[in-house]
Parts: C-alpha cells; sequence; structure tokens
C-alpha cells in the first residue's frame, strides 16, 4: 500500500454504506508469531470488535463479515471445531460494547448446518440487538456466493410453481429480494486482507459493482488506521456503475 501512518481526511459525505470484508491472513498472523493456527482465528475477532465499532462511528450501515463458507468444512476438523466456539468467546467479551454502541447483529448463510450450542449463542446475540439501530454486523456463516445464487433460485421456482410468480415477472430486482441480503445496502467496497486476489465465492452478486481493495494487512492486524486508509482510497475512485464520466 502507498498510504502509510497518515491522518488521512475522509469525506463524511461520501462513507460506503455497506463494507464487505474477506478476514485473510489469520493463519499467516499466527505463524508469523509462532503460534498454532488457531490463535491467529481468536486475534481476528479482535480485529472485528475494532473495525465494528470505527465503522459504526462513521456511519457505516452495514458491515459484512466473511466468518465461515462453505468450503471451510474442508479444513482440519479441530480447526473447523475451534471457529464453531468462537462466536461464543466474541459474544461474551463483546455484546455488551456492541448494545452499548447500538450496533445490531445478523447473518446469512446456513447457521443451522453449526452445533446447536453455537446456533444459539449467536441467535441469542440477533435476539438480544434487534432494536438497534446502528450499523448491522452481519456474519456470513456457512455461506457461500454460489449457494446463495441457487437458494434464490430455488425460492424463486418454488413462488412460481405455487402461481404466486410469473416468469415474466423476473427481473433482477426479483431476483435480489430473494437473496440473503435482500434487507440490506448495496455492497459499496469490498476489502480483503493479506494480500490475496480473489473472491473466494464470496457475495459473488452483490459485488458486480463494488469498489475492490486488496490490502496487505493481515486480519489480526487490521484497525482503525486501516479502516480509514481503504475508504481513503475508496473516495478518490470514481463510481460509474456502467456510465461516462
Amino acid at each position: 500500500m502507498a498510504l502509510e501512518n497518515e491522518d488521512y481526511q475522509l469525506d463524511m459525505n461520501n462513507i460506503p454504506k455497506h463494507i464487505a470484508f474477506i478476514m485473510d491472513g489469520n493463519r499467516t498472523w499466527a505463524r508469523a508469531h509462532h503460534k498454532p493456527k488457531y490463535f491467529g482465528h481468536h486475534e481476528g475477532t479482535k480485529a472485528i470488535r475494532r473495525v465494528a465499532l470505527e465503522a459504526n462511528k462513521l456511519g457505516v450501515k452495514a458491515m459484512t463479515v466473511y466468518a465461515f463458507s462453505t468450503e471451510n468444512f474442508k479444513r482440519e476438523a479441530n480447526e473447523v471445531n475451534y471457529i464453531f466456539k468462537l462466536p461464543e468467546e466474541f459474544f461474551s467479551k463483546y455484546i455488551k460494547e456492541l448494545i452499548d454502541n447500538n450496533v445490531q447483529i445478523l447473518t446469512i448463510g446456513h447457521l443451522e448446518l453449526a452445533p446447536e450450542s453455537t446456533q444459539k449463542i449467536i441467535k441469542r446475540a440477533i435476539d438480544d440487538t434487534k432494536n438497534n439501530t446502528g450499523l448491522k454486523l452481519v456474519f456470513a456463516f456457512i455461506y457461500g456466493g454460489r449457494d446463495e445464487i441457487v437458494y434464490a433460485t430455488k425460492r424463486i421456482a418454488q413462488e412460481v410453481k405455487e402461481d404466486k410468480l410469473a416468469i415474466d415477472d423476473i427481473n433482477e430486482e426479483v431476483f435480489e429480494s430473494h437473496l440473503m441480503t435482500a434487507n440490506l445496502p448495496p455492497v459499496d467496497l469490498m476489502i480483503r486482507s493479506s494480500g490475496e486476489v480473489r473472491l473466494s465465492n464470496f457475495l459473488l452478486w452483490q459485488l458486480s459493482y463494488a469498489e475492490f481493495i486488496f490490502d496487505d494487512t493481515l486480519w489480526p492486524d487490521f484497525d482503525e488506521n486501516v479502516l480509514h486508509r481503504d475508504i481513503y482510497i475508496y473516495q478518490q475512485r470514481s463510481r460509474r456503475f456502467g456510465g461516462g464520466k
């Protein structure tokens, strides 16, 4: 990154409404610090807290974090099991602070495939914050972009089958309304940490016109200053949505 250790003067009238994060680099961070790889995931939860609270202060409306993909089940069982225990650690430490800061917890994906204890913890956090009106902190948990598109297609097909929807009425708006993110603002900015340059099956429909930033920072090191820097970079870009200047 060219921008380092600066006081980024952000345009508060041009704050992205929805930022999506691929939180990459937890295991690399752990190796660099001579720790077991699960410790990187532990430190990564601290970054979620930091970034969410700062995004909320800046007026970001929604922040979606790629917490566990449908493909992550391919990882070693002990790592998967540890990740499923992280919600209890995260919410036991931070739920009061999130409530005090008016943050609302939501999920997309297939929470029903998680262990029952994990489901219970996350559902309680959702319920405890359901009346909050600040940042929507969305955990993409057991989520895949292709799976979501299939999910939306099946929902639409069922409505057609039941004569609730005509085929000729299906358009982009109808399709979008059947996605898991239907009640969230469009994604303006996608940030992937650790320098990897790919989407990894994340929000494939929603990222069509988002700005992408591939940040070299490892996720456990991601903090308020890095967030400001990436929003500053976002603000220097011209978003034309396929149109001219």
